[in-house]
């Protein structure tokens, strides 16, 4: 289990999935060949798989436990027993993925916040997970669950919105959304930041969805970032205009992703994506007005 301290704070990473490969073409449609050829040689083969043409990712999710005693999970995963009929890969899922946070040294009951960085399949399907009797009840009972009101509308289908995603999103609002918002549980945040005490704020970085949020972190005199999907390949650090196919505003991502990165190396902030595989997490420097890798993380 990969845990990292920072400051007198946990950080754990749960894994659902480990790193696999997808196709390139599929991932990122409309970023030139030739920007990952220039860059195989330290993406390949942790991030970039250059035989099979494929970008290599990782289903996981961040566990932060403080000296005060606060468990908060940033981000659910895809969860089980899906309908996911356009994702074919998240259909009918069955992970171990609640065995590892056990193996983390925690339960369901003992999780305090949920923080969800946006409203995607892959990021909520643990919110909930399917009773006896057949219904989605919320996996964390006694947490809050914190979703940006932006991607809770957005991804209403009461409200009849017109996606990018499309049949991608087909079912996540309805079993792994809706069923924690009826329970009472959700703080649908608004504005320019949410605080959840007073080491971590949620800030928005829209453009991967309307409502997408990254999560900074202070504690004593170390910073990180939860960037939720604001990058999906180390490849966006040095080219941080190029965009997946998943981004439904490419322009306002491609902004998000720029600010937000100069952030980071204002701050000193180290930063974790949430599907790099391999080290996970990174630190950044300027070159010019891009971006290059610092310093991977140090587990233990």
């Amino acid at each position: 289990m990969d845990t990292i301290a920072l400051g007198d704070v946990e950080i754990t990473r749960v894994v659902e999935l480990p790193a696999r490969g997808g196709a390139r073409q599929y991932i990122f449609p409309d970023v030139p060949v030739e920007h990952w050829e220039a860059h195989e040689n330290w993406l390949a083969p942790t991030f970039l798989d250059p035989a099979a043409d494929e970008v290599r990712t990782m289903m996981q999710t961040w566990l932060i436990r403080s000296q005060e005693g606060r468990t908060i999970l940033i981000d659910t995963g895809i969860g089980n027993d899906r309908e996911r009929p356009a994702m074919p890969s998240f259909h009918h899922l069955h992970t171990h993925y609640l065995d590892e946070l056990t193996a983390a040294g925690v339960r369901p009951q003992d999780v305090d916040t949920v923080i969800c960085t946006h409203v995607h399949g892959d990021h909520v399907g643990w919110n909930t997970r399917r009773a006896d009797d057949g219904e989605w009840r919320p996996t964390f009972p006694n947490a809050q669950y914190v979703i940006s009101r932006a991607d809770f509308d957005y991804w209403n289908p009461a409200n009849g919105h017109r996606t990018r995603s499309g049949p991608r999103m087909a079912n996540v609002f309805e079993d792994s959304v809706a069923p924690v918002h009826r329970s009472g549980q959700t703080v649908l945040w608004e504005g320019d930041h949410y605080d959840i005490d007073a080491q971590l704020r949620i800030e928005p970085a829209p453009g991967h969805t309307p409502g997408s949020s990254v999560v900074w972190l202070r504690s004593g005199s170390d910073r990180a970032l939860f960037a939720g999907d604001l990058l999906h390949s180390p490849l966006q650090i040095v080219e941080p205009d190029d965009c997946p196919t998943f981004d439904e505003d490419e322009p306002r991502a491609r902004d998000s992703r720029r600010r937000v990165l100069g952030e980071a190396v204002d701050r000193g902030a180290l930063l974790f994506p949430a599907h790099f595989p391999g080290p996970g997490a990174v630190e950044v420097r300027r070159v010019g007005d891009r971006f290059a890798v610092k310093k991977w993380a140090a587990w233990r």
